[in-house]
């Protein structure tokens, strides 16, 4: 009896044994965690920006060419030709009585001070315009190589052809006959026109009748009876009056 009470004391605690073996656990198979593909972000394209605009006051030295100048002729049987050489605008004229306008159109002004360094063959005259509109007009002022200066009103009556209206010619000392080596300015100036050799304001002219209150800036440069006629422009300077 005792013998099958151990059996089964032995079979309890055999079962119990087995029991308290925890049974492992079925691994499950790692869920790879689906994130989103990372998309490059997309650079936007670098505008080139446009190139600076000319400021309202410069100087202009004429080492490169530049699309600002617009030339215009009246009068003469041959076309003038115009190019930069040296660090300097030179302006062939082979025509007797050949009229050949530089105009600078970056910008228009009211009142405004044009000073050049030029120089010419003393076969006709160099110059310099202000308030140049296409349709109203234009001031100038020319020295010339006969000693004297003129400031004209121009204005075109047709392609080509302008026409010029005398506000002053005189003959000054400051002007040389058979030179044309010079420091010129003009300044307009509400109602006047101020005309300057070699930094010297040699006149000032009333304009109040022509009515032109802006437009651009210019050069300008003639030939007379005698050709040809090479005229030269180191440097032009733009500037507050």
């Amino acid at each position: 009896m005792k013998k099958l009470i151990l059996l089964i004391g032995c079979l309890t605690l055999t079962v119990a044994c087995q029991s308290a073996v925890s049974t492992p656990a079925t691994e499950s198979t790692p869920t790879a965690t689906l994130r989103p593909t990372p998309i490059p972000a997309t650079t936007a394209p670098t505008a080139t920006p446009p190139p600076s605009p000319l400021p309202l006051y410069f100087t202009e030295e004429f080492d490169t060419d530049s699309t600002f100048w617009e030339f215009l002729q009246t009068g003469g049987a041959d076309t003038p030709l115009t190019a930069y050489e040296n660090g300097m605008l030179r302006i062939d004229i082979s025509a007797p009585h050949t009229w050949y306008l530089g105009i600078h159109n970056a910008h228009t002004y009211s009142n405004i001070l044009i000073t050049a360094k030029s120089s010419a063959t003393p076969t006709g005259s160099i110059g310099l315009v202000c308030r140049y509109d296409e349709s109203k007009g234009w001031f100038e002022f020319n020295t010339a190589s006969d000693g004297t200066y003129s400031a004209l009103f121009g204005q075109w009556l047709a392609p080509g052809i302008a026409q010029y209206t005398p506000i002053a010619t005189d003959p000054t000392k400051h002007l040389e006959a058979g030179n044309l080596n010079y420091e010129i300015g003009l300044s307009c100036q509400d109602n006047s026109l101020l005309l300057y050799v070699n930094g010297t304001l040699i006149r000032r002219l009333d304009i109040e009748r022509f009515e032109l209150s802006e437009g651009n800036v210019g050069l300008t440069t003639a030939s007379f009876n005698e050709t040809p006629m090479t005229a030269f422009f180191e440097w032009i300077k733009v500037d507050e009056p």
